[in-house]
């Protein structure tokens, strides 16, 4: 496979956009990416309370006489066994991220790469049949020692049965990339038709 590594020249030129060449968007990509983590978090913790623990309601012992202090029920939360104060709850961890900020973090995530000469582009990739043995053939030359993110224009069966199984090659779709991906991995390699889309998305 003959892959370019792009400058931001080409690069921009190719998405038709500006690239982002100072600190601007870098606000803009933490809170995105911490926005996609955050979406995945299951949220499903749960303790039980003074009300849903499971202990009778009888009096411990008398209020008066025994020289003890008073207490009122078994699953008080200052008591072994007892409710939990103040402890986590269902809840959703989602966060509203605009698209515009969506946008200007994805411009930054593929700018910083390009800064660093990790995207490159390639006129097209397919492969015969879903065969790791034979992506890996393909993709061997540029892939290196680290990872690598393959940026379709669309969605290609054999490439992604032949990736799925691989702990450093994964796929996806120019659609569907969003600014973690681009982080995510050591190279990035975008096709043409990839390209185009991504233009698409980046003017808005």
């Amino acid at each position: 496979m003959k892959a370019t590594a792009l400058s931001f020249e080409v690069a921009s030129e190719k998405l038709g956009v500006e690239l982002i060449k100072n600190g601007r968007g870098t606000q803009a990509l933490h809170e995105t990416v911490v926005g996609y983590q955050a979406a995945r978090r299951a949220g499903t913790h749960c303790v039980k309370t003074k009300g849903t623990v499971k202990k009778t309601g009888k009096k411990p012992w008398r209020q008066k006489g025994t020289g003890r202090a008073r207490a009122g029920y078994f699953a008080s939360p200052i008591w072994r066994g007892g409710g939990v104060v103040f402890g986590p709850h269902p809840r959703d961890y989602t966060k509203n991220i605009p698209k515009r900020v969506k946008r200007l973090a994805l411009n930054k995530a593929i700018s910083e790469r390009v800064k660093k000469g990790e995207v490159l582009f390639i006129a097209d990739f397919k492969i015969s049949k879903p065969n790791t043995k034979e992506l890996l053939g393909q993709i061997q030359s540029v892939k290196g020692e680290g990872s690598i993110l393959l940026v379709l224009g669309e969605l290609n069966n054999n490439i992604y049965l032949a990736s799925r199984n691989h702990p450093e090659v994964a796929t996806t779709t120019a659609d569907l990339v969003n600014a973690e991906d681009i982080l995510l991995y050591d190279k990035i390699v975008i096709t043409e038709v990839a390209f185009e889309k991504l233009s698409n998305r980046l003017k808005g």
